[in-house]
């Protein structure tokens, strides 16, 4: 058996190829968009891709699989289960509880694992020459490290009301079953550490049966399904803005990009005729950067792992936009951001100072001086971090805004009052702050130290 895990750091996201060599066959489980990493693994171990499968309709990336199929010619493979609302709306072979995919020398039988999502699937693989024994479960959305999959999804993301508890239920039923499998069973889930699919999912990319059974907290409530209920609920992170795009371009037809796009670097004319023609301009460089010299009305997202994540929170999938941004750095950047089907670039620049429009500076202040704005009345302290780290201690006065949201929420901002903001370590907060200037607010300081600076100096929360 063949077998190699693919991983996104940029989303967290595990997608895997599995070939049986003496057949030359090989499946792949929750492609990414971008899929000429496959193809490479194909031919580089002599391999060809003949079947395709997803666990669950995603909601936090676009899936490769049918830009895959179409490249390759394999069958796709897809969960039937869930009921009428959530079958995929485009050609497929259907899967059901049961249903058992053989490729070459291997089987996968497929398990309806729902509670993440109702039509959520995860495969039971058996390596047929080695043993009669399975010995790897793909989990996808259902079972983590150290964690299982978010039922409310659904019910924040995608606005269907009733679906989260329902779901929490199914997915206790769910964790109940996957505890009779044998604890031998490796498990190779769809996401690690730093995904918005769970609370606490662990660093490392495979787990097993038994060891999550152990260490793993939904394991822990064997006849409790209430506490189970309430636990899994409890403190989930605000999922991305950009979840219930992906949840509707994953189930239905659309148009398929089977190679990563080039686009193109903008002159000074090209450039300025489409920035005053309003065409909004992401700044990828970094917050020390931006902070020294910034077009007016241009966003800054760092490029770094968390582009593409900010980048669904605050842009519009129907809008262009331009890229600032080094050009060896435009593959990268690119792939990041089509994963998650964002592929309205208009084109990219990469230098500021030469365009003959004057830069706006960030008024970046230090933790003395952030210490004398504090309980004043002509002073709003925001804190743009997500709820559950406000509510784990935040400094005494700080109003809650989280950046994923900011600009829906600008009316609680104050034009007359002096703001501060601030975040865990300043990231956000260069976000936050060149959101609130790009919307007319221009007494803004950013404590860019933010709570890791307060926290390292002793200094008290609430």
């Amino acid at each position: 058996m063949f077998f190699q895990h693919v991983y996104d750091k940029s989303l967290a996201q595990a997608s895997y190829f599995i070939g049986c060599q003496a057949k030359g066959e090989a499946i792949v489980i929750d492609a990414q968009r971008d899929i000429d990493v496959y193809l490479k693994i194909a031919a580089q171990n002599n391999l060809k891709i003949t079947h395709i499968t997803e666990t669950h309709i995603h909601a936090d990336f676009l899936a490769g699989s049918r830009e895959l199929a179409a490249v390759t010619g394999a069958k796709l493979y897809l969960s039937d289960e869930g009921g009428e609302d959530w079958q995929y709306q485009f050609n497929h072979i259907g899967l059901k509880h049961g249903d058992v995919i053989r490729v070459g020398n291997l089987t996968l039988e497929v398990l309806h694992t729902p509670g993440h999502t109702p039509e959520s699937i995860s495969f039971l693989l058996t390596d047929h020459p080695a043993s009669s024994e399975p010995v790897m479960i793909f989990t996808g959305d259902f079972v983590f490290v150290g964690d299982i999959g978010r039922p409310d999804l659904l019910e924040k993301a995608a606005g269907m009301l009733g679906t989260q508890e329902k779901g929490a239920k199914q997915m206790y039923q769910s964790v109940q079953r996957f505890a009779s499998l044998a604890p031998f069973i490796q498990v190779w889930p769809g996401h690690g550490a730093g995904s918005a699919c769970g609370k606490a999912l662990g660093a490392v990319p495979s787990t097993t049966v038994g060891y999550e059974k152990i260490r793993n907290w939904a394991f822990q409530y064997e006849n409790d399904e209430i506490g189970f209920v309430n636990e899994l609920l409890a403190g989930q992170p605000e999922p991305p803005k950009y979840f219930a795009m992906m949840k509707h371009l994953n189930k239905v037809d659309r148009p398929l990009l089977v190679e990563v796009p080039q686009h193109p670097k903008l002159s000074n004319e090209a450039f300025k005729k489409a920035y005053h023609d309003g065409i909004k301009v992401i700044d990828t460089r970094n917050k020390v950067d931006f902070a020294k010299g910034f077009l007016p009305h241009s966003i800054n997202i760092q490029h770094n792992n968390s582009l593409a994540t900010w980048a669904g929170w605050i842009l519009n999938y129907r809008e262009q936009f331009i890229l600032v941004a080094n050009a060896e750095e435009m593959e990268e950047i690119t792939r990041k951001l089509m994963r998650i089907g964002l592929d309205n670039i208009y084109g990219f620049i990469e230098d500021v100072n030469d365009l003959g429009i004057e830069l706006l500076t960030a008024d970046v202040i230090d933790l003395e001086s952030f210490k004398s704005y504090l309980h004043r009345d002509d002073v709003q302290i925001v804190d743009v971090r997500n709820l559950s780290e406000f509510k784990s201690g935040h400094i005494k006065g700080a109003e809650h805004i989280f950046v994923g949201t900011l600009q829906d929420n600008l009316d609680r901002i104050s034009k007359d009052k002096q703001v501060v903001i601030h975040c865990q370590s300043g990231d956000r907060a260069a976000i936050a702050y060149s959101l609130l200037r790009r919307n007319g607010f221009d007494k803004v300081k950013n404590y860019s130290g933010g709570m890791k600076e307060w926290l390292a100096n002793g200094e008290p929360t609430e």
